[in-house]
């Protein structure tokens, strides 16, 4: 190999849901790069053969998702490649994707709130990889009963929060008929030491029995209140000061004239 020619640094492991990208520094410059991925039991593969780039998509090469690999990342010539000695490389940390690829954001499909009853249907993350029939994998089909859900719910306009957890694909939360409620809820490996839990999902509140006051909330009816209390005092004020006025003229009228 070339010891003059640099090798890479800062290797990163970037995944979600599977989709796991490879990413390294510096820029090559008068040299590229090659990516080889060994696996402790599963032959070396090579991705991203002489590239100019910095990162490099190895999905497709991790498929057996239990196995832990490192990543080799060449620096070599054009012509080095087809040269007897190994090129100079960068070794990465360890990375089972079982264990450490991150759960994405689950998508909540619809929910309701019917009484005293909150009702949440989702759906999984999908995976990149699929079925002999090309329908793509979920996380459950690969993480089972290994996976569950927790939904985190409060009060609309509380900060009181409270949480439940599902193997299955919805919720069924008991909840106060007369308020509405905001969640939100992420995917969770319990059995994981790090990455237990996964992305948030978007959150979302039910608009059910919604009055003024829980839409404007409590400050605006003090103001209303406040000024409404001004402006009787005021007209109070305006009436007993007129009334005064109008004796004291009445007064003044039947007083007889000096000198008469």
């Amino acid at each position: 190999g070339d010891p003059e020619l640099p090798t890479a640094v800062n290797i990163t492991w970037s995944s979600i849901n599977f989709k796991t990208i490879l990413r390294w520094q510096p820029k090559p410059s008068g040299y590229l790069y090659t990516v080889e991925i060994h696996g402790q039991t599963s032959d070396t593969k090579r991705k991203c053969i002489l590239t100019a780039e910095t990162e490099c998509d190895v999905t497709d090469v991790l498929r057996n998702v239990k196995e832990t690999y490192t990543a080799h990342i060449l620096s070599v010539t054009t012509s080095g490649m087809d040269n007897v000695e190994e090129p100079p490389f960068a070794v990465s940390e360890k990375f089972t994707p079982y264990n450490q690829t991150v759960l994405g954001k689950p998508e909540i499909q619809h929910y309701t709130q019917r009484g005293s009853t909150l009702n949440v249907v989702f759906q999984d993350p999908l995976t990149p990889y699929m079925f002999p029939n090309e329908s793509f994998l979920s996380v459950r089909d690969i993480f089972q009963h290994d996976l569950e859900y927790k939904l985190y719910y409060w009060k609309d306009q509380s900060s009181g929060k409270k949480d439940a957890t599902t193997k299955s694909h919805t919720f069924e939360i008991s909840v106060d008929s007369t308020k509405n409620y905001c969640f939100y809820m992420q995917g969770i490996i319990p059995s994981r030491r790090e990455n237990r839990n996964g992305q948030e999902s978007v959150a979302l509140c039910t608009s059910v029995g919604r009055n003024i006051l829980d839409e404007y909330g409590a400050e605006v009816f003090i103001i209303i209140a406040v000024v409404a209390i001004a402006v009787i005092t005021l007209a109070v004020v305006l009436s007993v000061i007129l009334c005064k006025r109008k004796k004291a003229k009445a007064s003044r009228e039947k007083e007889p004239l000096n000198g008469v």
